[in-house]
């Protein structure tokens, strides 16, 4: 068969399976994230039917998922809000990092993979899917509850960490050494530094040059300037994921609104067409020898993304309740540990085995964040109803008063 009609074919029932996959998470009210990846799994090596027709264009159009993904992120925040929230919530985010870098890094050692799947696994576990958790929020009717802006803010920071984290991530699995790395680090912390002070006292003739009210032009202007500035970032040796994170937060005003808006769409066919060929990449046989650790991480990971959002609740003066509620919501993880995983496999700087611990990693994890916020509550109510049962050695009427 010629090989363009073979990859139209594959193309359009992949995505036509992605549609129906969107409207059956959407029908069962969880994240589409996880049917996504299995639905890569099913087409790729290993799975159901092998797909090779799309594979390059699965792996551009993964790569421009990502791009869209942090660009809308940074739409989502001005540079003011980020500097407000980064001096707000330093110490719970602090806390976040630690709590939650350890557990993946620490299971990394244990399974030899050496300094550089530390440094990966630990940012797939430590990062919280910004995108399940403001959905949770929303379904759950918690925009107003007082612990939301403690979970908003940890995000904020996640978010910040991830803009340092993905560049030294890229120099250290590009190989490129202490001093090279050091030179990369320095460059991107310079280009975060140039863009954020760019986004501060000039971010609205950023604004202007990329608007339109012609909303093709918009488009066109939007897209272009993010890929551009992707890829002069990865020519820095800077993530071209931070590029058009750091692009976001300069368009700011009615513009980033309008921009959020026009850009949804391709968002999310991009993103998920990102997760399937994650999905493409990952043997689903080499998934079961590595169960039973992604169970031992998720169960880890959620006790500590638990205390994370209780200590931060706490401090803000939140009842019990609430500091469970901010927990709960963090658990889940999702675009940005895939992202990490993504990058360090296609480095081929860590072993296959990273991908599939990831992969099921995340799919427990984008499974269970989302049912954990909505029974942290009840659970939490019942026991605290439970009444204390006395000692045999206590007084009966000392319980009785």
């Amino acid at each position: 068969m010629d090989p363009l009609a073979l990859t139209l074919i594959e193309l359009g029932a992949v995505v036509s399976c992605l549609g129906l996959l969107a409207r059956l998470a959407g029908r069962i009210g969880m994240s589409p994230i996880p049917l996504y990846l299995v639905g890569g799994l099913a087409f790729g090596a290993g799975g159901l039917i092998k797909l090779d027709g799309m594979h390059e264009f699965a792996h551009l159009s993964g790569e421009i998922g990502v791009i869209l993904l942090l660009l809308m992120l940074g739409l989502e925040y001005t540079a003011a809000e980020l500097v407000t929230g980064l001096r707000r919530s330093w110490q719970a985010g602090v806390l976040d990092l630690i709590l939650n870098f350890l557990p993946g890094a620490g299971i990394a050692v244990l399974l030899g993979w050496g300094l550089v799947g530390a440094i990966v696994m630990g940012g797939v576990t430590y990062i919280s899917s910004s995108g399940i958790a403001a959905k949770v929020i929303t379904d759950l009717g918690r925009i107003g509850n007082r612990e939301t802006p403690v979970v908003l803010a940890i995000l904020v920071f996640e978010d910040l960490t991830m803009a340092i984290y993905l560049p030294i991530l890229t120099a250290i699995l590009a190989g490129v050494g202490f001093l090279g790395g050091l030179q990369t680090v320095g460059i991107a912390l310079a280009v975060v530094t140039l863009v954020l002070v760019v986004a501060l006292k000039h971010g609205h003739r950023v604004s202007q040059a990329v608007h339109s009210e012609n909303s093709e032009v918009f488009l066109l202007n939007l897209l272009g300037a993010a890929l551009l500035v992707a890829g002069i970032a990865s020519a820095l040796q800077v993530s071209a994921a931070v590029g058009a994170f750091m692009l976001g937060i300069a368009i700011s005003g009615a513009t980033a609104h309008s921009a959020t808006r026009i850009l949804e769409p391709l968002r999310d066919l991009f993103a998920a067409i990102f997760f399937v060929a994650f999905g493409l990449n990952t043997d689903p046989s080499t998934i079961p020898p590595v169960l039973g650790w992604a169970l031992l991480l998720a169960l880890a990971t959620t006790v500590t993304k638990l205390l994370t959002g209780f200590w931060a609740a706490k401090r803000a003066g939140i009842a019990v309740p609430g500091r469970f509620r901010a927990g709960a919501a963090l658990i889940a993880r999702g675009e940005f540990s895939i992202v990490i995983a993504g990058l360090a496999v296609t480095s081929g700087a860590v072993p296959p085995d990273l991908a599939a611990l990831a992969t099921a990693y995340v799919l427990l994890m984008a499974i269970a964040g989302p049912l954990a916020a909505r029974f942290v509550e009840p659970v939490v109510k019942v026991f605290r109803k439970s009444p204390r049962k006395p000692k045999a050695s206590e007084p009966v009427a000392s319980f009785e008063t």
